[in-house]
């Protein structure tokens, strides 16, 4: 690769959430919903999308807007909001890009010639007789779509939520939500071909998963069987069941990533969290040999401004996935040198004193959190020159980053902030130097692979801008 990439790793500034990867061609092309730093609900911005060359996950550019809210003829002074989309090439070559508005309780869809360039509307997700789906009572909650155009042009759909389905949607329907269904479509990309079908039960429900199925739908293809990842039950979580065929016959496979880094050995206390918790929402990426599980994390003590996140996994001996370790080097192939300079935004691990997180979504988050640490930026939402920092350590808060190679040999460090007080560093298993803010310390970590954590130890709070390690 060109460069060192990190987790998030689009830009500080740019918060897409949500994020579904395809291979186009020779480049992979990732699709979200777009959120807006500072905005009180989520996803107040239209559709970009972000690519990069497959042989390089480091060199990510912006293709920018691929399609505006204002779009869709029921939206033309867009009041609604994009949510989670997926895109996928139909049989005729062209490239669709499959949509809901917030709650609002049917699925639209677009369509281009190329994969980022300017998407326009297409149509919405409608019976044979013409009616949209969703407008009738008793139907299943139309949300977060994921598509899938198999190998023999069959085109298959999955949708589902697992909350009450909100007023907005129910005010002339009543509307099901039952857990995650699938549906064929016709090739015209917007007709249903068969009729919803329960595939994921919800919680409490006959047949639901160990984590059952919550949202955020998403399907692959992996070695010929059909995986189907989704959010559960806990919602800081991906998870993913298989099949040999796409409308049926799923079995539970397990974990893919936790924001938390929960369920990860055998640790299921969520005050005992590596990370604040909160919704995340993602998908498969397969290069060569390789495979990564896209996410998003939370930042700003809330839900409203995510950042996108990937991890590279490891296969089960029976064809399966192990669960993945949040970390701050996700895509780069391996561990981070352990010189150069890293600003304190790339911290995969985040708590206050005595490893108290907690979710940040839910009522009056800020209110609860206001003691911990958070990830955020100055000034307003941008597309450029962006700033982000952990702000407000207090005594006793940690920002850990992970992984690094060490060659053994002394190294000096230095980090930068805001603030009084210093930084007991350590790699995880003993502390290796007190670093004032704003000043330097040496130390000398084992040859090999290590993790590095700064604690914060002072009077009132701190902001960590980077480290400088040479």
């Amino acid at each position: 690769m060109k460069q060192q990439v990190f987790n998030p790793y689009l830009p500080s500034w740019e918060y897409v959430p949500d994020g579904e990867p395809h291979v186009f061609g020779d480049r992979v092309y990732v699709y979200g919903s777009h959120d807006a730093f500072g905005a009180p609900i989520f996803c107040v911005n239209d559709y970009v999308c972000w690519s990069a060359p497959v042989d390089d996950l480091s060199d990510w550019r912006c293709e920018g807007v691929i399609y505006k809210k204002t779009q869709d003829p029921g939206n033309p002074l867009g009041i609604r909001s994009l949510y989670a989309p997926d895109v996928t090439r139909g049989p005729d070559g062209r490239y669709y890009l499959y949509y809901a508005f917030d709650f609002l309780g049917e699925m639209g869809v677009a369509v281009c010639d190329t994969p980022a360039g300017k998407y326009e509307f297409y149509g919405k997700v409608r019976h044979k007789n013409g009616r949209v789906w969703g407008k009738q009572s008793g139907e299943q909650f139309p949300f977060d779509p994921g598509v899938l155009t198999d190998d023999d042009g069959r085109v298959w759909l999955y949708s589902g939520f697992a909350t009450k389905v909100p007023f907005v949607a129910s005010r002339w329907h009543d509307l099901r939500n039952d857990g995650g269904v699938v549906m064929e479509l016709e090739p015209d990309m917007v007709t249903i071909k068969t009729e919803p079908k329960l595939l994921f039960p919800t919680r409490d429900k006959p047949g639901a998963f160990p984590h059952s199925f919550f949202e955020a739908s998403s399907i692959r293809k992996v070695d010929g069987k059909y995986c189907f990842v989704y959010s559960s039950q806990y919602n800081h979580d991906l998870c993913y069941a298989m099949s040999d065929r796409p409308d049926g016959g799923f079995e539970y496979g397990g974990v893919l990533v936790d924001l938390g880094d929960l369920y990860l050995n055998g640790n299921e206390d969520e005050s005992h969290a590596n990370n604040y918790l909160g919704n995340t929402h993602g998908g498969l990426l397969n290069i060569g040999e390789d495979w990564y599980i896209f996410y998003h994390r939370q930042t700003n003590r809330s839900s409203y401004a995510r950042q996108a996140c990937a991890e590279k996994l490891e296969r089960t001996t029976d064809g399966g996935f192990k669960q993945a370790e949040v970390s701050s080097c996700g895509l780069n192939g391996g561990p981070l040198k352990g010189k150069g300079r890293y600003e304190a935004r790339i911290a995969c691990n985040l708590w206050a004193n005595g490893h108290a997180t907690g979710r940040v979504d839910g009522a009056n988050p800020k209110k609860r959190l206001r003691d911990h640490p958070y990830f955020t930026q100055s000034g307003r939402d941008r597309e450029e020159h962006g700033d982000q920092y952990i702000a407000n350590m207090r005594d006793g808060a940690t920002a850990g980053f992970k992984y690094f190679l060490f060659d053994g040999t002394e190294t000096r460090i230095r980090v930068e902030g805001r603030g009084s007080g210093s930084f007991l560093v350590s790699d995880g298993r003993k502390t290796v130097a007190d670093v004032p803010v704003n000043g330097e310390g040496a130390f000398r970590i084992d040859e090999g692979v290590h993790p590095l954590f700064f604690e914060y130890r002072g009077e009132g709070p701190a902001d960590f801008l980077f480290f400088e390690i040479r």
